[in-house]
């Protein structure tokens, strides 16, 4: 099941806002497996994620100004005492603020700080694997040239630098910020040097640990080693998404492109979301089991 994305051929005639007479969007992605399994997404448009961005700036002004009263307080309760402490706690909170906040958030299982799950956004991997550590630090790190020395520039007076100077500066800076106006995916820098882009969150229909999820269910499975490694790392990520996703055709259509390929014959009473449940709490046992052993399999083309 390793996932290719692919642009609709469909979406590349339409307008940027879709075709209403057949509902085409060229904003929609999607991520094709080997299977043959079509799981469309839709990319977040430039609208959403500003607005995300201004309300992950509106909160990040708003945790400054309470730690500025509540260091106010705290002055006025010491009489003046331990200034030095205070000081060194706000450039901690202002250095955690402005390089962790949006890491910190899109580290988690939903990969969306607040603003973007307001919007209905999240971050995700072009691949189609799982959003990795690494992307998200490549990702944010950009995000100083691309938002935060703006700021710098627009807050510098204008007699403080020369007007050529500071022309440079601001269109250096407006390139990076207007980038993802200039590019159909609507991918930042940060984004095109991680491969990640911004899409609509699915809804999840599961559980967050599927295989607590499916445990019952897999008393009534069992798979042989062939069975389990006939799929690595990358497949079991896409199967995880499929199962959150829980839409009744892809989960049927995917169920029946596994039994094929591990060669599996389903029970009359066998329903497709149980065996998939319980073939992904297995998969993914088998692979834990083998990263102790120091083997990783990326995906079913690996034959380590």
């Amino acid at each position: 099941m390793r996932a290719a994305w692919k642009k609709p051929k469909a979406a590349v005639a339409v307008s940027a806002i879709g075709d209403p007479t057949t509902g085409d969007d060229r904003r929609a992605r999607s991520l094709v497996t080997p299977e043959g399994v079509d799981l469309k997404l839709r990319l977040g448009d430039a609208g959403e994620r500003a607005s995300a961005l201004l309300i992950d700036l509106l909160i990040m002004v708003a945790a400054l100004i309470a730690f500025a009263l509540l260091a106010g307080l705290a002055m006025i309760g010491s009489k003046g005492k331990g200034g030095e402490v205070i000081g060194t706690v706000a450039v901690l909170v202002f250095f955690v603020l402005r390089n962790l906040y949006f890491v910190l958030f899109e580290l988690t299982p939903g990969a969306a700080t607040p603003g973007k799950r307001a919007m209905g956004l999240r971050v995700a991997a072009r691949n189609g694997g799982r959003l990795t550590a690494d992307a998200i630090f490549a990702r944010n790190a950009m995000r100083e040239i691309e938002l935060y020395l703006p700021i710098s520039f627009l807050a510098v007076q204008g007699d403080q630098v020369g007007a050529w100077i500071s022309l440079a500066g601001l269109t250096w800076c407006a390139v990076f910020m207007l980038f993802p106006l200039f590019n159909r995916d609507r991918l930042r820098v940060g984004d095109l040097v991680a491969g990640t882009w911004v899409v609509k969150a699915p809804t999840r229909k599961l559980a967050p640990d599927l295989v607590e999820t499916s445990r019952p269910s897999v008393g009534r499975f069992k798979f042989t080693m062939a069975q389990l490694d006939a799929y690595g790392v990358k497949e079991l990520h896409v199967l995880e998404d499929v199962l959150r996703r829980y839409e009744t055709k892809t989960i049927a259509l995917v169920a029946a492109r596994i039994r094929l390929k591990i060669g599996w014959s389903a029970a009359p009473d066998e329903s497709d979301g149980d065996f998939l449940a319980a073939y992904y709490a297995a998969l993914r046992g088998r692979l834990e089991s083998r990263l102790l052993l120091g083997k990783r399999r990326k995906d079913k083309f690996d034959k380590s």
